[in-house]
């Protein structure tokens, strides 16, 4: 018997060992799979979109159009704030002042014509005295504000220059979440920094701009911007243009991780009005609208869960007359999908006065299609005449107009001169900031830039100006003559 079991045991062990020879000495086969199906493929998305990002192309086109821009503000602030002015206006005179040393700020623009036009952000240049560009080739010019627009953050300057590099808009529609964008700007006064990210989210509403009649509808990024970057291109990847960097959002003043940008469809219909009409003409609906969510759906009783929802409307209402009514949600504007209330406030941002748009609503689940003709801020469909009472005292280094209706209503108050814009002068040395809005030159009303003319020309030594800023603040300066 162990004879056999050891005969047995050998002939185990043999197998065994055989076995383990031939498995190692074989080639070893790869495992795999193989498919006739088509290689996957996202639909709809722009073919660059899906190429390797050449960002060395994009920077090549972006840097020589965007520029460094300089502003300086000097003078005397005045006190603002009745409630403390009231105490010692009688001890004082006509009004005190604190001194104030010259302020300076910078920024960034680009160059959208060879001729100099640039684009930059009205909070830039706002209150600016001087203002001073500096292109990518290190030239410097002095600029002049063409206009500016405190309700889409956009302002248009010129230089007396010619053969510049330019940026062309691009259509900011086309952008997708997830494309590569870079920011082109000056932060910290370093000239010419790129900086790389994606599109985060579009149609972002960040109360950055004051609400009312702001047009907030901002393209996130991740790409770092900084201050110093503001009015800055962010462009794609094929060097267009695709929004004005304007803001980020920080607890430091410094990049964390989002920014926002302009987009170039409002930017640029901004930029043509400013340029052709000296102020932009904007298109109402005529409607309060506020986004349905949740609590809205359920307290209504809603058959949709997104859109812009009518709250309620306003005077002299275009949407109103062409049958909207409170309680409707609108879904769709121009056959563009509203999922939200600043993708609405941008569709409409882009027309005019006097232009149509066509609205579908959904009425507790009826669909309705409704075609609106847009109304100006007084409730007409004229074009809004931005010089015909705008008149410039050069001594005051500034120009005035006809405070709105709107604004009158806004602020309780029956008559007033704005003061449009600001340039090296006795207004801006005294602490004036664009935007004032003039109820009394000496206790006297005024209610028309004429008016303060004949006012402000009348008095020899100086006068006392008192009025309002859109916030609600009064304010009171006195101004040498």
């Amino acid at each position: 018997m162990k004879k056999w079991f050891l005969l047995f045991a050998l002939v185990i062990l043999g197998s065994v060992g055989g076995a383990v020879v031939t498995i190692w000495f074989m080639p070893r086969a790869t495992m795999g799979f193989s498919s006739d199906r088509a290689p996957i493929q996202l639909a709809s998305f722009p073919e660059h979109i899906m190429e390797h990002p050449n960002f060395v192309a994009a920077s090549a086109l972006a840097t020589p159009a965007v520029v460094h821009i300089m502003t300086k503000q000097g003078g005397v602030a005045g006190v603002i704030d009745e409630e403390v002015m009231d105490p010692f206006r009688d001890f004082f005179g006509r009004g005190f002042q604190i001194p104030r040393g010259p302020q300076q700020g910078s920024g960034s623009g680009v160059i959208l014509s060879a001729d100099g036009y640039i684009v930059t952000n009205h909070h830039v240049v706002k209150g600016a005295d001087e203002i001073e560009v500096v292109l990518n080739d290190k030239r410097s010019f002095n600029a002049t504000v063409v206009g500016s627009d405190q309700n889409t953050d956009i302002a248009v300057l010129k230089i007396e220059a010619s053969e510049l590099n330019t940026l062309s808009f691009g259509n900011s529609d086309g952008l997708q979440v997830g494309e590569w964008v870079l920011a082109v700007g000056n932060p910290f006064n370093l000239s010419s920094t790129v900086t790389a990210g994606i599109v985060s989210a579009k149609g972002r509403n960040i109360n950055i701009l004051g609400g009312g009649s702001s047009i907030e509808a901002f393209i996130q990024t991740d790409a770092a911007v900084n201050p110093g970057n503001s009015g800055g291109a962010l462009v794609n990847v094929k060097g267009e243009l695709m929004g004005i960097n304007t803001a980020i959002a920080s607890q430091t003043g410094s990049y964390e991780g989002y920014s926002f940008a302009i987009p170039a469809n409002i930017a640029a219909k901004v930029v043509e009005d400013l340029k052709k009409y000296g102020t932009v003409q904007r298109g109402y609906l005529g409607v309060q609208i506020q986004d349905v969510d949740a609590a809205l759906v359920s307290r209504e009783n809603l058959k949709v869960n997104s859109g812009a929802y009518v709250a309620e409307h306003m005077e002299n209402s275009a949407a109103k007359e062409a049958g909207i009514r409170k309680g409707d949600v609108i879904v769709e504007i121009d056959e563009v999908r509203v999922t939200a209330t600043p993708l609405l406030m941008e569709a409409v941002s882009r027309k005019r006065p006097g232009e149509s748009v066509r609205v579908l609503v959904d009425r507790q689940g009826e669909r309705k299609t409704f075609t609106i003709v847009l109304r100006n801020a007084e409730g007409t469909t004229g074009l809004v005449k931005a010089v015909s009472e705008q008149v410039s005292v050069s001594a005051l280094g500034a120009t005035f107009e006809s405070a709105s209706r709107k604004e009158l209503e806004s602020l309780k108050i029956e008559n007033g001169v704005k003061v449009k814009s600001l340039s090296s002068g006795k207004l801006s040395q005294a602490g004036i900031r664009a935007g004032f809005i003039i109820t009394r030159v000496d206790k006297s009303p005024v209610g028309s830039p004429a008016e303060l003319s004949r006012l402000l020309s009348q008095s020899r030594d100086g006068v006392l100006l008192e009025g309002y800023y859109p916030n609600g603040t009064k304010a009171y300066y006195g101004v040498g003559m």
